[in-house]
């Protein structure tokens, strides 16, 4: 509950900041974040992230279909029951 009110809160307070600064102020802040955001070294940034991410992807499903896999044997024993032996033991 208390996270919740402090989020409010600072909702709040940048809502009343912002209304204060202006249009003018807005535009000078979108224009900043608008040209670091399309800056060369942050766009290198992201495409790497883009391609770990892609990378791991196949890694991740496979790591989530082998936990699921575990959790069925587990669960139901592997759906195979075990064979009685029908060797007695003697030789003939």
């Amino acid at each position: 509950m208390r996270g919740k009110l402090i989020f409010v809160a600072g909702g709040a307070l940048g809502f009343v900041l912002g209304a204060r600064a202006g249009r003018d102020r807005y535009e000078q802040i979108s224009a900043t974040s608008s040209k670091l955001w399309h800056s060369r070294a942050v766009q290198r940034q992201v495409v790497k992230a883009e391609d770990f991410a892609g990378a791991k992807t196949a890694d991740v499903v496979d790591a989530g279909v082998n936990a699921v896999k575990f959790v069925i044997v587990r669960a139901f024993g592997g759906g195979r029951k075990k064979q009685k032996s029908t060797t007695t033991g003697k030789t003939r």
